[in-house]
């Protein structure tokens, strides 16, 4: 997917110029050089973070394929909009905030596609657990299982630990609405795993 991702973004700007072999251990030196139109330190960004990128896509789309597609986007956009970072919040936040986005604009483009596929999961009966990290997959699938929203809320809150505020303003939903999704995906966690035989 790296060497994906470096050809798609030397195709979106042509004013990369090749990194100096420099060290640097602060961050904040990286995103200056990025700003100047570094790939090389915009790379060394991508490695900081790629992953819990990668983590948060994959928990809110609940599809491997999907997810990589949404890392993609979102290296891209931030690699476009890297002058619009001023550091008022950190470095992850606002890629996270774009990462989101991306879930959401890929999302809102093949709903009915998802539709089908919700509702083939919801008739198909879940597959038994056999491996040592069984309890952790049957709370993945059950965290998949859950409503978008509510499966939206529930990672970027409980997984990520944003604030209702934050996580509200990344979906674009009220502070309260956010709580209310919150519980209700604790809700519907509870009962799903309930029902696997999990104790309450």
């Amino acid at each position: 997917m790296e060497a994906l991702l470096t050809a798609r973004l030397n195709d979106y700007s042509p004013l990369m110029v090749s990194p100096e072999r420099v060290v640097l251990t602060d961050e904040a030196d990286w995103i200056a050089r990025a700003q100047r139109s570094d790939a090389g330190a915009f790379e060394r960004l991508y490695r900081m973070h790629v992953d819990r990128v990668y983590g948060l896509c994959l928990r809110m789309t609940g599809n491997a394929s999907e997810a990589e597609d949404c890392v993609q986007e979102a290296f891209i956009q931030a690699w476009n909009k890297l002058d619009l970072f001023r550091g008022d919040s950190a470095f992850s936040t606002w890629l996270h905030r774009i990462a989101v986005n991306a879930v959401l604009g890929r999302m809102r483009k093949s709903k009915r596609e998802r539709d089908r596929m919700h509702a083939a999961m919801e008739q198909a009966p879940a597959p038994l657990s056999t491996g040592d990290s069984g309890d952790m997959r049957d709370l993945s699938e059950a965290v998949n299982r859950l409503p978008e929203g509510a499966r939206h809320v529930f990672v970027l809150y409980a997984v990520y630990g944003y604030s209702h505020e934050e996580t509200g303003a990344m979906l674009d939903i009220a502070p309260g609405t956010s709580k209310a999704q919150l519980h209700r995906a604790r809700r519907l966690l509870a009962q799903q795993l309930t029902e696997q035989g999990y104790e309450a």
